[in-house]
């Protein structure tokens, strides 16, 4: 009878044990679900090496730091450190996230009226680009990798293990991601960003009014050039206005020496943009306050010790470079406030190496001598039986940079880069153009010796220049409405935009006498609609 009991008293503490256990998993399960989104456990914490959670980043056989950018047009491929900020490596593009870019008409400036509009609704932009597969996408997508971001309402980031949230009801975490990562993360084989991009008018705006945390020198080159970095992580490279816009380069300058204006870089963008290359980096005017925004925030002491007041009151400095860096040549405000281009940088070669090639065409950068191309006719034969030039669409590619160089007058393209993982499957990048557009009043024919040496160009760029030449498609119309809505506007003198139209006339004289001389068109128009464009 005692071991019945004792037996029973067992059985009784073990269902008692057995309840209270699950009466206080539906406590905590009902305190769970009772707790605001923000403030529930996340349950997956940072990695030890930095890079926040919550989506996809890059795959990487090692853990990358945070030296995500770096200035597109350099040579050495560094920034300052100072510059830098501590954070983790780039996230998974859209696509890898569930996340499509809609390409509808959503840019800013775009209405029913706009010529702009109707010229982006065209057949001839909008032929598809090839199936983007995972070998075509810059980045690849390590899923195991995750991000997270602070949710304190502030537009900035913070480390991964100051910040451990989720994400607010359904959102993902690319819709968190700034607009100068969502642009680097959608680089693929064909295209530097998508036509129409919904994005560009955000990546403009924040190029323009984000918050500057930090401004120092770059490195290298020959006139100065600041990296200023933003609280998101984003940076962009800063060029000064060195000319006013209704001054046209001296004659007597050479192209090499000439100066590189900030209002340029701008033009070149949108331009490059209407012509649907795409191939240079986002590009905004801003008015900056030298005082606040590069004097008192700059942690470069090379550039502080290059400040000074003018005899007029005015903020002055000058930097380090090779050209036009002296007192006698110094960047002043009124009294504080500088123009300038803001373009938003490429992901950094540490993250995406690109490869930086000589051009055929480089001009000789000396006084008196000239270069091959300038003294043998048949020149081209002799680029078309060399790598890479021999095969691919690489010569293609290189004759529609010298009809961006041409229409904007830039004789000084000597190099142009291309991401190292396409090989040389891939478009150009059109970088470093703040020498165009100096001078109106003539044209430079020597710029288009490719394709007057090599009687080839793209179908779609022959029948696109064709369009622009039109009427309702003017180019230079297409340009001043793209242009107007820069917050620098008036960006370009009316003088440089009737400068278009008679240009664009000569490229296409060109093609016509090559076209004459040709036994078949195709001889000379490239088919490549239906494939990349």
């Amino acid at each position: 009878m005692r071991r019945r009991l004792q037996t029973l008293f067992q059985r009784k503490f073990k269902i008692g044990l057995l309840f209270l256990l699950l009466l206080t998993l539906l406590v905590h399960l009902v305190m769970d679900l009772a707790l605001p989104t923000d403030c529930r456990p996340c349950g997956c914490n940072a990695k030890a090496s930095g890079v926040p959670s919550g989506s996809p980043v890059l795959a990487s056989p090692k853990k990358l730091s945070l030296r995500i950018l770096q200035d597109f047009s350099g040579s050495n491929g560094s920034l300052e450190k100072s510059s830098q900020p501590q954070g983790a490596g780039l996230p998974a593009r859209a696509g890898e996230l569930g996340i499509q870019h809609q390409h509808g008409m959503e840019n800013a400036g775009l209405t029913e009226g706009s010529k702009l509009a109707r010229l982006f609704q065209h057949p001839l932009y909008n032929i598809p680009i090839p199936e983007v597969t995972e070998k075509d996408k810059l980045f690849v997508v390590n899923p195991m990798e995750k991000f997270s971001l602070h949710s304190s309402g502030s537009d900035e980031w913070v480390s991964s293990s100051k910040a451990e949230t989720l994400l607010p009801t359904g959102k993902t975490a690319y819709d968190t991601y700034p607009a100068w990562l969502k642009f680097h993360i959608g680089i693929n084989r064909y295209e530097l960003y998508p036509r129409q991009d919904p994005l560009m008018p955000t990546l403009l705006r924040d190029l323009a009014t984000q918050r500057i945390v930090s401004s120092v020198q770059k490195s290298g080159g020959t006139q100065l050039k600041l990296i200023m970095t933003f609280p998101n992580y984003g940076q962009a490279l800063f060029k000064p206005m060195k000319q006013t816009r209704d001054q046209e380069t001296p004659i007597d300058f050479f192209y090499f020496s000439d100066f590189e204006r900030h209002n340029a870089e701008i033009a070149a963008f949108h331009l490059d943009r209407i012509l649907d290359f795409r191939r240079i980096p986002p590009v905004s005017g801003r008015l900056v306050n030298i005082t606040k925004e590069i004097r008192d925030i700059t942690t470069d002491k090379k550039l502080a010790k290059t400040f000074f007041m003018s005899p007029a009151g005015n903020v002055c400095f000058y930097g380090e470079c090779s050209y036009y860096c002296s007192t006698e040549h110094a960047l002043c405000g009124k009294p504080d406030r500088l123009e300038g281009s803001m373009a938003a940088l490429l992901p950094d070669k540490t993250l995406a190496k690109r490869r930086s090639w000589r051009s055929p065409w480089r001009r000789s950068y000396h006084k008196s001598k000239k270069a091959e191309w300038e003294l043998n006719p048949n020149y081209c034969a002799q680029v078309r039986e060399t790598p890479p030039y021999n095969r691919g669409h690489r010569l293609l590619d290189l004759i529609d940079m010298t009809v961006l160089d041409f229409l904007m007058g830039n004789m000084d393209r000597h190099h142009y880069e291309t991401f190292e993982k396409f090989g040389n499957d891939t478009f150009l990048l059109h970088l470093d153009n703040g020498r165009g557009f100096g001078r109106h009043s003539r044209d430079e024919p020597s710029i288009l010796a490719p394709l007057q040496q090599c009687c080839s160009i793209k179908k779609s760029t022959y029948l696109r220049l064709q369009l622009l030449a039109t009427q309702p498609y003017r180019l230079s119309d297409l340009l001043r409405e793209a242009l107007a809505t820069d917050p620098l506007a008036p960006v370009l003198a009316e003088p440089h935009l009737r400068a278009l139209d008679r240009r664009l006339g000569k490229v296409l004289a060109v093609v016509g006498n090559c076209l004459a001389r040709a036994t078949r068109p195709d001889e000379v128009l490239v088919h490549d609609l239906g494939s990349r464009v």
